[in-house]
């Protein structure tokens, strides 16, 4: 069946094997339909030749945003995340993204940087230009020390030399296809070594990637119609105006900022987790993008169009994203989501996940500017001291509905209104 067809209303009211039967609407693989199907996790086995010391395996929730709209194809986008409110947060600003056109990216490369670190060069102006002469034969030893790369399309583009403080410092730009590349980086850094030294008649004191990405930065974009930020043109209009302004305030206090970009990196960090890629290097390299210019800033920006009555948000970031190597193609459900994805590409799923950042910065923008954000999250917190009571499904909805007439939320009331919930059926 077309994705772009499926009738995705009611779907937040299904239970989670209702949905996992809905997914299966999906074109996907018979090794997703079986990991929905039987709740396939990653094996214990499997687990244990990851990482050191395994005793067992941690679940988190793995739920979908459903047609996220990028670049005109839609999307059905995994998320896993323990924080209440995330997932419903970005389906919520995907809907009406959608409505308004969807999200437009750009990215110029997709290249990774590793750095050789020279010290104790006694002459680095004359060091830099015997590095530089020898560029072409330093691109093809690194090349040479990856062919498999080469062979694909890719590998070492660029070498430049810069000098920071007491170090000289290389450069070395590869293009690594479809892979996060931190293996193949490192082996052409440490290739480069010797040839180097000898330079520069200096040591090396490491050779290692970068995990700040800067050539890997994916731009994405919406424009938002006033009338999806409210009915009342006045208020949406004001609306618009107001996160503007917080846009603004994220820009000038590192102290919004911090939170700000935190919001964004709530939707980021659910689909790298989800596509079993390294959200930590995400996290590194857009919090350093974050000080580029010499302070903590947000990651986004909003302005109001006078002109065109619409709300436009950017959101730039470095986002180094694999679909293939490491360990994505040994958890059943990693394989799923780049399933439900459509098996996208690095380039793709990277304009992806900067697009999903930016729909939860929308909606954490919108509440905090009209509502404020803390009634969602009190009725989230409700839901969480029902579960933590030990109230059963069925008890969940009228336990949240009078936990919430409460003056105090705590686990104690919380068990206390359960057994009179109970007492009443």
């Amino acid at each position: 069946m077309d994705k772009k067809t499926i009738n995705w209303a009611g779907f937040s009211k299904k239970t989670p094997k209702e949905r996992a039967i809905f997914l299966e609407r999906l074109d996907l693989s018979a090794d997703s339909v079986a990991t929905l199907e039987q709740e396939k996790l990653l094996p214990l086995d499997i687990a244990n030749q990851m990482v050191e010391n395994v005793v067992t395996r941690q679940a988190l929730p793995f739920s979908v945003v459903p047609d996220v709209l990028v670049d005109g194809k839609v999307y059905q986008v995994p998320f896993v995340t323990e924080e209440p409110s995330v997932v419903a947060a970005a389906s919520f600003a995907s809907k009406i993204i959608k409505r308004s056109g969807g999200f437009k990216t750009h990215q110029d490369k997709r290249q990774m940087i590793g750095q050789v670190a020279l010290y104790d060069v006694d002459n680095k102006a004359q060091a830099t230009r015997a590095i530089l002469a020898k560029r072409e034969e330093l691109l093809n030893l690194a090349n040479s020390a990856y062919p498999s790369i080469v062979k694909r399309g890719g590998g070492a583009c660029e070498l430049i030399v810069e000098e920071k403080g007491d170090f000289l410092i290389v450069y070395l730009s590869v293009d690594t296809k479809e892979a996060m590349g931190a293996n193949m980086v490192n082996t052409m850094m440490e290739a480069l070594v010797p040839t180097l030294e000898a330079l520069s008649g200096g040591k090396s004191l490491m050779a290692i990637l970068s995990n700040y990405a800067t050539q890997s930065l994916v731009t994405s974009t919406c424009q938002i119609p006033l009338r999806y930020l409210s009915r009342k043109p006045d208020e949406a209009e004001q609306l618009a105006h107001k996160m503007a302004l917080a846009s603004q305030l994220a820009q000038v206090d590192p102290y919004r900022a911090s939170t700000h970009n935190k919001g964004i990196f709530n939707g980021i960090d659910a689909v790298v987790l989800a596509t079993g890629n390294d959200w930590r290097a995400i996290e590194a390299a857009g919090h350093t993008y974050a000080s580029r210019k010499g302070s903590y800033q947000g990651l986004s920006t909003w302005s109001y169009n006078s002109s065109t009555k619409m709300l436009e948000g950017t959101l730039t970031l470095p986002t180094p994203i694999a679909t293939k190597g490491g360990s994505i193609g040994l958890n059943p459900s990693t394989r799923l989501a780049h399933d439900l994805l459509g098996q996208p590409k690095a380039t793709t799923l990277a304009a992806i996940i900067t697009s999903i950042g930016l729909a939860q910065n929308f909606a954490a923008l919108k509440a905090l500017t009209s509502t404020g954000i803390q009634a969602g999250h009190m009725k989230l917190q409700a839901k969480s001291l029902a579960l933590l009571a030990g109230a059963a499904e069925s008890e969940v909805a009228p336990l949240v509905k009078e936990l919430i007439k409460q003056p105090t939320m705590n686990l104690a009331v919380a068990k206390q209104l359960l057994e009179h919930v109970r007492q009443a059926d």
